[in-house]
């Protein structure tokens, strides 16, 4: 991890200790905190130091193999114990649970005299590596939708910190601007923590793109304005119909970009759909505690004893959704169909695509591929 050079990673594994950068210090201290069991690992989901579905789907990993590497956990029950307590750290991030499973089922696969450590810890790095490679592909597929000089709005943060690295949605952003065409990002601010103004905004910073910070409910009037070109957000989890659950508040800007005709896109690799839920109804919305709506940066805003609500997420309707960016190429509504071919028997979430071929031959049917044309897409924005 280079804090002051281009590259930065969230979360990686580091000879028996998992490191990841803690992001509830950002913008102000860059410090690198060290796991060496399990539970801190969990903590660090449950408070956040490290965020963002895919990111969080890898600490999952690697602390699942950790308990065995520690000898915390080898047998299955104990290891499955141990996953189903990383699982209810986040709810709504379906990466989680989806890691988890994943470095259990290819557990349950090994040979019986396999070490329990080293099997889990190969398919930790095998998460890591194809998050890695799957954000390079949606930057890719992403970045061809972009006109030059678009001013585009982004919310929460899905750069290098919610990911193991590269970013979702802000990798299509360095991705174009990489690519020369001048584009201009708006990032809200994102109460209650402010993922936007401490995270997006210092990457953004690095990577010398050009931007304004802005307050979330500033984004409808600069709509109206005529000063946004496109929404671009990430997700935390997809239902198999299109529904998106995001940082509460997507929902909000999903609403007014189609009130004033602007493409609403969303990023997220395959890992991030959930192709057992028919629609958003059922994705579970975590409740966080009420203090991080009552304080900022530590400090009380409200009158003592003020209650607060505090969803940390919201789902959008498929039908606001003009495209989804994934690492197998651009979904175009209907969305149902579109994820359904996506998600089919030849293709498992959050695989990478066939060793040697092409990008765009990882798109199945119905799937536009990274040529797919701006103008197009934005005929479908009423």
């Amino acid at each position: 991890m280079d804090a002051g050079g281009v590259a930065v990673r969230s979360v990686w594994w580091d000879g028996g200790t998992v490191r990841l950068l803690d992001q509830t210090l950002l913008p102000h201290q860059v410090q690198v905190r060290p796991c060496q069991a399990w539970e801190e690992v969990a903590e660090a989901i449950r408070h956040l130091r490290v965020r963002g579905a895919p990111a969080i789907g890898a600490a999952a990993a690697y602390a699942l193999a950790l308990a065995a590497w520690r000898g915390q956990a080898r047998t299955p029950e104990a290891l499955a114990e141990v996953a189903a307590a990383l699982a209810a750290a986040r709810p709504t991030a379906v990466n989680l649970r989806w890691a988890l499973d994943r470095l259990l089922t290819r557990l349950r696969t090994a040979p019986a005299d396999a070490d329990p450590a080293r099997v889990l810890l190969d398919e930790a790095e095998a998460v890591a590596r194809e998050d890695l490679a799957g954000n390079a592909r949606i930057a890719e597929f992403g970045a061809a939708l972009i006109a030059p000089g678009e001013r585009i709005l982004t919310y929460c943060n899905t750069g290098s910190l919610a990911t193991v690295g590269g970013g979702t949605a802000y990798g299509i952003l360095r991705r174009a601007h990489a690519q020369g065409k001048g584009i201009r990002v708006l990032a809200c601010e994102t109460r209650p923590v402010l993922q936007g103004a401490r995270l997006t905004a210092w990457e953004l910073q690095r990577d010398g793109i050009p931007f304004a910070l802005l307050t979330d409910n500033a984004a409808g009037w600069l709509m109206a304005r005529g000063e946004v070109d496109r929404v671009l957000v990430g997700a935390d989890r997809v239902a198999r119909n299109g529904d998106v659950a995001n940082k509460i508040g997507t929902y909000t800007l999903a609403v007014l970009a189609r009130a004033h005709g602007i493409p609403f896109v969303v990023a997220a690799p395959r890992s991030t759909f959930d192709p057992r839920l028919p629609d958003g109804g059922a994705i579970p919305i975590e409740e966080r505690p009420p203090e991080e709506v009552l304080t900022v940066a530590g400090r009380p805003i409200a009158p003592e004893g003020t209650p607060a609500r505090n969803p940390a997420f919201d789902i959008t309707p498929h039908h606001l959704v003009t495209a989804l960016v994934t690492d197998a190429g651009v979904l175009r509504p209907p969305l149902g169909p579109a994820i359904d071919r996506l998600l089919g028997p030849a293709a498992s979430p959050g695989a990478a695509p066939p060793p040697g071929a092409p990008e765009t031959s990882a798109a199945p049917p119905g799937v536009a591929g990274a040529a797919a044309a701006v103008a197009p897409e934005r005929a479908q924005t009423p």
